[in-house]
């Protein structure tokens, strides 16, 4: 999917964060801000969306702050666009051509989005995507081995590994394949926490989830948060789209983004 954006998004003056180590980089907390962001994207019903050269609105007009340590839950039915606006804030849209616009203001700390920022930005979708052969510890350690610099000693990054399998609840899996449909390996829940682990093994300054609690019960979904919550009190900036939270869950979020639907 590619897309134009305003002038706002892309700024080749971008301050560069502090170089080094990621682990040295990532202690730099981010304020994320965004004004009136609105996303059109081509459609096939040209004529219904003649006015906008055939663009329909995915997003329109959303703004929003969110500061370190703070945890920012984005809500709205199918198709309003979380998913969209999650990947629009964390910089995961290319930026020239006619099939889609993107318009608004988004800055990190009063900045654009650069590749520095990119290397303090974790993002988590919603399908876990891990290998079903790997243990756990398999698993983040080949994350750490391909992500992590290469300043890093091996037994650092084992080391490193074995803290966020700590830091996770994941000890008592931590040998035990992931698995899939065929393979019987960890639970949903698990599986969740290691696609999380992979992230925070980076120790991003930004955390993006895309519906974390999905397809999970409503005490794995809760455990969940709290781990995120953790996160975020940390000094973290972290934002999550979810759908249908429990009141618990609903009362864990510092500040909360509603969407309708189109």
């Amino acid at each position: 999917m590619e897309m134009k954006s305003s002038t706002n998004f892309a700024s080749s003056s971008s301050q560069e964060v502090d170089q080094g180590s990621t682990v040295t980089r990532s202690k730099r907390p981010i304020i994320l801000k965004f004004e009136n962001v609105v996303y059109k994207i081509k459609t096939k019903d040209h004529e219904k969306n003649k006015e906008d050269g055939g663009r329909g609105t995915i997003i329109k007009g959303v703004s929003g702050e969110v500061r370190p340590g703070e945890m920012l839950a984005m809500m709205g039915p199918s198709g309003s666009g979380k998913t969209t606006l999650l990947k629009a804030l964390s910089g995961r849209f290319n930026s020239s051509s006619s099939s889609s616009v993107l318009t608004g203001s988004i800055t990190y700390n009063g900045t654009g989005f650069s590749s520095s920022i990119n290397r303090l930005t974790g993002f988590v979708s919603q399908d876990d995507i891990l290998y079903p052969h790997l243990t756990v510890f398999e698993t983040l350690l080949f994350t750490a081995l391909l992500r992590l610099p290469r300043s890093l000693t091996a037994q650092q990054k084992i080391d490193l590994v074995d803290t966020v399998i700590s830091q996770l609840g994941l000890s008592a899996c931590r040998n035990n394949i992931i698995g899939n449909q065929e393979i019987r390996g960890v639970s949903g829940g698990e599986k969740k926490r290691v696609s999380i682990g992979q992230e925070i093994l980076i120790d991003p300054r930004l955390l993006f989830l895309d519906e974390p609690t999905s397809g999970l019960d409503a005490t794995t979904a809760q455990r969940i948060v709290s781990v995120i919550g953790e996160l975020a009190n940390k000094g973290k900036t972290v934002l999550m789209s979810i759908h249908q939270p429990s009141s618990h869950l609903f009362y864990m979020f510092h500040k909360l983004l509603l969407l309708s639907g189109r």
